[in-house]
């Protein structure tokens, strides 16, 4: 690395999580000097679902990044369509539009935020930290004042600081791949599950520009799947979906309190264990977090600012979503939220923000499941939705 070996704040990983870090440093302390460290050189992909829930937006929009230079050349999505795993059918539209960014444009347009930022990026991989007097000492050469590790799910970082690792039945496996658009209706955001290897689900995520993100990922149990298993699982869930090129990732679920901080060393993101355990949503957790944990390095005792901050503004969020992953590690709770969502907007909204944005358990939604318990059988047998399992994908839609 170069001969300047000093920081207030050195950011490993450079994904979303690691740059929205550095860009809240320096909107904390504009004078801050701070780096970024990636072992990749930008652009490059990444393996994820790709979508951005607008709560993200809003996050990068308040640190002064121009969110339309994030989403430029994609489309918005405007419509959720969610098959529960016995095949009950919810379609309608967001309350806002969400985006579906490749990680390719998106992780090198917040790297150059960042840059613009003030802050310096250099490419290297991490392999040793060393607590020092007041800081922290990376590979024996590069001191920081304070570190934030934002190296995604296999991190480094995590393991130097002495962070617990994830426990048993919290980590999900994912393939991902692009293809044509055409099969599936623009603007439309589609998730199927399946109560065959439950928690379980595909999903096809449309860009905007004539191709789709499509995906299968599931619970990793005693026995993890194959790839080749994954792949056969998409593709009974996505008939439609024609061969194409897929690649595998870890997912770290969010265990409800998850452990971000120690000394002058933080964790963000995929290396927190920031990972929506209901939907595998993880931009918006990385965002969050990186803002939280940059703004807290620039402070005297890093650690506990930044775990008083994520907890106040994720703390609840996260108690909720670990118990509904508990309580729905058999289908049926999926399938009655999933009526209810088809059959009142409030619960389908209530919905969405538990999944996609910091949301709990509303009244509206508690209510609308309650009452779709309640139905006489045979009522809830002739609804909109039949008890037969469609074809994956497809059903009546509601609005």
């Amino acid at each position: 690395m170069a001969a300047s070996t000093e920081w207030d704040l050195v950011v490993v990983g450079a994904g979303p999580a690691g740059a929205t870090a550095a860009i809240a440093a320096l909107r904390a302390n504009p004078a801050a000097r701070v780096l970024m460290l990636d072992a990749a050189a930008f652009p490059r992909d990444k393996v994820c679902g790709d979508g951005v829930a607008p709560h993200a937006m809003d996050v990068l929009a308040g640190l002064g990044v121009d969110v339309a230079a994030l989403t430029a050349g994609t489309a918005p999505v405007h419509d959720l369509r969610l098959t529960s795993p016995r095949g009950v059918t919810a379609a309608r539209r967001f309350a806002r539009p969400a985006s579906v960014v490749p990680r390719a444009l998106l992780d090198a347009r917040l790297v150059d935020a960042a840059r613009n930022a003030g802050a310096e990026l250099r490419r290297h991989r991490v392999r040793t930290l060393t607590p020092v007097g007041g800081g922290v000492v990376i590979d024996g050469t590069v001191h920081a004042r304070t570190v934030i590790g934002a190296d995604g799910a296999e991190s480094v970082v995590r393991r130097q600081c002495g962070a617990g690792s994830a426990p048993a039945g919290t980590t999900a496996i994912a393939l991902r791949g692009y293809t044509g658009a055409d099969p599936w209706p623009a603007g439309e955001q589609r998730l199927v599950m399946t109560a065959a290897h439950w928690p379980a689900y595909a999903w096809v995520f449309p860009v905007g520009d004539g191709t789709a993100n499509v995906g299968y990922g599931e619970l990793i149990r005693a026995d993890p799947p194959r790839r080749a298993q994954l792949t056969e699982r998409l593709h009974e869930l996505l008939p439609d979906c024609p061969p194409v090129t897929l690649r595998g990732h870890r997912l770290p679920l969010s265990p409800g309190r998850p452990d971000v901080g120690h000394g002058r060393v933080l964790l963000a993101g995929d290396a927190a264990s920031l990972i929506n355990p209901l939907t595998g949503e993880g931009i918006y957790y990385a965002v969050l977090s990186g803002a939280l944990a940059g703004a807290a390095a620039m402070t005297a005792e890093p650690a506990d600012r930044y775990r008083r901050a994520l907890r106040h503004r994720l703390g609840r969020h996260l108690r909720h979503t670990d118990a509904l992953a508990r309580l729905t590690r058999t289908p049926w709770l999926v399938d009655l939220a999933t009526t209810a969502a088809r059959d009142h907007h409030r619960a389908f909204a209530d919905l969405v923000e538990i999944g996609l944005g910091a949301g709990t358990v509303r009244p509206a939604l508690a209510a609308a499941m309650l009452t779709t318990l309640a139905r006489p059988p045979k009522r809830r047998e002739t609804s909109a939705s039949s008890t037969a399992r469609p074809r994956p994908g497809t059903s009546t839609r509601n609005t």
